[in-house]
């Protein structure tokens, strides 16, 4: 509504023929249709103002977390750490989750009520049937409420894009699916967030994102539509984002490999250290476990080799078919064979070097095989032991292959020798899990406040190195 302006020189005869004009085309003297029409006018701008609220709160309740709850640290403490999170339109984000037919409890899954019996039951509400896609969600839930988050763009030291690619790839792999179907969501983002000031002040150097799917899947290399995965990662406008992956670029200077989420979500502090007593005290009946099954259209398949030499060698190896009927929700069968077992045998899986059963496994405390160093140690380096020998065996896939008796490598290590292993893993545990508070734990740091910190650190270099684009741009 126009206030009128003081000092206007009309006449008065003008004000009187202005207020009656006013008068005469006030909403009571309006036809029956200009009324419905201003109405309709009112009703769509009540509905605007409306949706945008009410898509807001969608977007904190969705992820079950309270506009109020960041900034806890004091602002000189946020130095060089302040994250700006960007509020990027539903469709990139909280539209994809809503279309997907994935249970993702606030990125937790359904409460793992069957784990009855076999975890304590103090810390059974903190296991979820967790999909191992959900990092995405994950990451933007706990960025919500970080605690160095900033609501002032100009103050931030680095920015968050809570872009779920992995979550929009996944909806266009089905089906047939051209090669622009499989990029139509990344090159919306890119336009959408390059038209933003603070992106085109670094050329997107100072930007972060996380990757729930492994990175290849994002590396697609050709315009053919029978080629995997969409080509995100190698588009232009990506080279300067670093980007977190549950399992990146190895020789990719600006990615870092963070853990997949696994079913164990941490309440407190109470929570982690009661479950490292358990499964430090945690009897254990076989040597080795192996969850896997043969892959019979793969010849000379690694997988298949393992499988017999643990089903000849039944009594000490716990085998667990790893097909769709035991890798479910509500399936205890994997965790109870790794809670059950000394070590656990990790080959390299179909989707690339590393799986979450890597995680799973170190979760519950057992000691992991690895037969490829780039399954742990060419990545999660800052998550892992420094020194891989204090926590884990490396067996040479080749030895395998010319005959190498597995039971007998790992039957070679003393119980001692064992028990400083398993130690060594308990100890980095909470580095393997996301808690569940959405502003993280006091005095622990979990998957999340270490993949933060390795992103800052990682910035840093960047600019060290150049790669920032101009500050004075705006």
């Amino acid at each position: 509504m126009l206030l009128p302006i003081s000092g206007n020189p009309s006449t008065e005869l003008e004000g009187r023929t202005n207020h009656k004009s006013r008068v005469k085309t006030s909403p009571f003297d309006l036809t029956p249709i200009r009324r419905t029409l201003v109405l309709l006018v009112i009703l769509f701008h009540v509905f605007l103002v409306l949706n945008l609220t009410r898509t807001q709160n969608l977007a904190l309740s969705f992820l079950n977390v309270s506009s109020k709850t960041y900034g806890s640290l004091p602002y000189e403490a946020c130095h060089s750490r302040r994250i700006y999170v960007y509020d990027l339109p539903p469709m990139f984000n909280y539209e994809l989750v809503s279309s997907s037919d994935i249970n993702l409890n606030d990125s937790f899954g359904r409460a793992a009520k069957e784990f009855t019996g076999i975890v304590p039951e103090s810390i059974l509400p903190a296991w979820y049937w967790t999909d191992l896609l959900s990092g995405e969600v994950a990451y933007h839930r706990r960025m919500l409420s970080y605690k160095c988050r900033t609501m002032e763009p100009e103050s931030a030291t680095a920015f968050y894009i809570p872009f779920y690619a992995g979550f929009a790839l996944t909806k266009s792999l089905g089906g047939n699916n051209t090669w622009r179907e499989r990029d139509w969501h990344c090159e919306m983002l890119i336009k959408w967030v390059q038209q933003q000031k603070w992106w085109n002040r670094s050329n997107g150097s100072d930007h972060f994102i996380m990757l729930g799917r492994v990175s290849w899947d994002f590396r697609r290399l050709r315009e053919v539509d029978g080629d995997w995965g969409s080509s995100f990662i190698n588009m232009p406008a990506m080279q300067n984002v670093i980007r977190l992956s549950v399992q990146g670029h190895m020789w990719d200077k600006l990615e870092i490999s963070v853990p997949y989420p696994s079913l164990f979500h941490p309440r407190s502090n109470f929570d982690i250290i009661e479950w490292q007593r358990f499964v430090r005290s945690r009897r254990r009946n076989h040597l080795f476990a192996f969850v896997g099954e043969a892959r019979e259209p793969i010849q000379d398949d690694f997988q298949g080799i393992l499988q017999k030499q643990c089903l000849n060698e039944s009594t000490v190896c716990h085998h667990v078919d790893c097909g769709p009927k035991n890798y479910i929700d509500g399936k205890t069968t994997v965790i109870a064979a790794f809670l059950d077992s000394d070590f656990c045998l990790q080959p390299m899986g179909e989707e690339g070097f590393t799986g979450r059963l890597v995680f799973d496994c170190m979760v519950a405390g057992s000691i992991p095989v690895f037969f490829s160093r780039e399954t742990a140690y060419f990545q999660y380096e800052l998550f892992m032991p420094v020194e891989p020998e204090s926590y884990s065996v490396f067996i040479n896939p080749n030895d395998v292959w010319n005959g190498t008796d597995v039971k007998k490598v790992l039957e070679a290590y003393g119980r001692m020798e064992v028990e400083a292993m398993r130690n060594k893993v308990i100890e980095f545990l909470p580095r393997f899990v996301y808690t569940k508070p959405s502003q993280g734990l006091e005095k622990i740091k979990d998957a999340f406040d270490i993949a933060i910190e390795a992103m800052l650190s990682k910035y840093k270099a960047h600019i060290e190195k150049g790669r920032i684009g101009n500050l004075n741009e705006i």
